[in-house]
């Protein structure tokens, strides 16, 4: 059987169940139509906008090398506690060695540079000195060129001397850099966590990043003393939520638990925003919300996937009425004044159908939060009053006035269970 067959068979027999169910409605209409019916009393309720995600602790810090070099010794495995100050793993060093070696060399041979130059500076005063004492004692003794040589030489040893202490400045500051870079072959743990992804082996090389090409990530350390579940929330739901709000956290590696929380961040744009979708892609739009877990002698790992019951209201001892039972009618009272006078127009209004004296009669409810399986009541019921609550089918098909017949027997399969 083709695809189009098969699709002409499916209409048909929902065609049939369709036609089969609204003629037994039909038959059953002057005996009693027979439906279900619950009492309207008062529950806790409580309203959760469930959403999925994933754990992270809240601290994480991938280390990536500064420096490329293969890695002579590795101190941790994957899984391992550590804490703040620890040696991880080691590179070689060798040519980072010697570049401080060499640039040690260069410092020394500027401060010899310098130190000559400091005694060429003594030389100089004490020569321009001498020249001034003897002129000062004779006129004859020295011209007027030899001090004015001598001073331009005490000028030029000047100037020679501040160059080499430049040099120097320069020479200690390409020591300061071999050294770093020497010290950058030694891995150390900034924060105590658990090395969470261990991405390089002994002898493998690890490579600096540049503009188009990432570094190497070398681990990833990870504080799980606080455990967050990030949640991917709807747009249409994202805005009941409100930090502080309490939820309860379902982990699939821990199918026989549940762990509670508290919302603590919420994103104030959308994870992918349309802007970011291709032209004519129209996905969906979702908000992150964190939510902090509570402390649990759980082991928990990043990435492990969640499922977060966020509570967002909740009422003590609320009028409720099942959510099945709530159905919409058209308003033949309306009038189409509020649009414009349109008289054709048609208005659907909120409620139930209530059981009196064996009749459906339709009342209009004005409805508050939901909760699992019910509607909190602001207005329209009272408790005690008895409502049609099942089928689904048949409290579509229902109209004004029909007979009802309350039973508590199992309904066949196609009835609106």
């Amino acid at each position: 059987m083709n695809t189009r067959s098969k699709i002409i068979v499916g209409v048909v027999v929902v065609a049939l169940l369709g036609a089969a169910a609204a003629l037994s409605v039909t038959r059953s209409r002057g005996q009693g139509i027979e439906v279900r019916t619950a009492a309207i009393e008062r529950r806790d309720l409580v309203e959760i906008v469930t959403a999925s995600g994933n754990i992270r602790a809240r601290r994480t810090v991938d280390i990536s090398s500064d420096v490329s070099a293969r890695v002579a010794e590795l101190l941790v495995d994957e899984g391992d506690d550590v804490v703040r100050g620890q040696t991880l793993l080691r590179l070689e060093p060798d040519q980072y060695q010697a570049s401080l070696s060499r640039t040690e060399a260069s410092l020394a041979q500027a401060e010899a540079q310098r130190t000559q130059q400091e005694a060429n500076l003594i030389r100089t005063r004490r020569d321009l000195d001498r020249f001034l004492a003897l002129r000062t004692r004779d006129s004859l003794l020295v011209s007027r060129q030899q001090i004015d040589d001598a001073t331009t030489s005490l000028a030029v040893a000047e100037a020679t001397l501040s160059s080499a202490e430049h040099g120097v400045s320069q020479a200690r500051a390409q020591v300061d850099e071999a050294q770093d870079q020497l010290s950058k072959t030694i891995f150390i743990a900034p924060i105590d966590g658990k090395v969470t992804r261990l991405n390089v082996e002994e002898g493998e090389t690890v490579i600096i990043g540049t503009m188009n090409n990432p570094g190497s990530l070398v681990l990833t350390i990870a504080d799980l003393s606080v455990i967050e579940a990030v949640m991917q929330v709807d747009e249409t739901d994202v805005s009941v939520i409100q930090l502080g709000d309490s939820a309860v956290i379902r982990i699939d590696a821990f199918a026989d638990r549940e762990f509670a929380g508290r919302v603590t961040e919420i994103g104030n744009s959308a994870i992918n925003p349309p802007s970011g979708q291709a032209a004519g892609q129209q996905a969906a739009i979702d908000f992150e919300v964190v939510v902090t877990l509570d402390p649990t002698d759980a082991a928990l790992r990043p990435d492990l996937s969640a499922t977060a019951d966020i509570v967002v209201e909740s009422r003590q001892q609320a009028l409720s009425v099942p959510i099945i039972a709530m159905t919409v009618r058209e308003d033949t009272t309306w009038t189409g004044e509020d649009n414009g006078g349109d008289r054709d127009a048609a208005r659907e209004i909120e409620g139930v159908f209530l059981a009196r004296g064996g009749r459906a009669t339709f009342t209009s409810v004005t409805i508050g939060i939901a909760g699992q399986e019910y509607f909190e009541v602001l207005a329209g019921l009272s408790e005690g009053d008895t409502v049609v609550a099942g089928p689904y089918q048949r409290i579509r098909q229902l109209i004004e006035g029909d007979a009802i017949q309350a039973t508590e027997e199992d309904l066949p399969e196609g009835e609106g269970n």
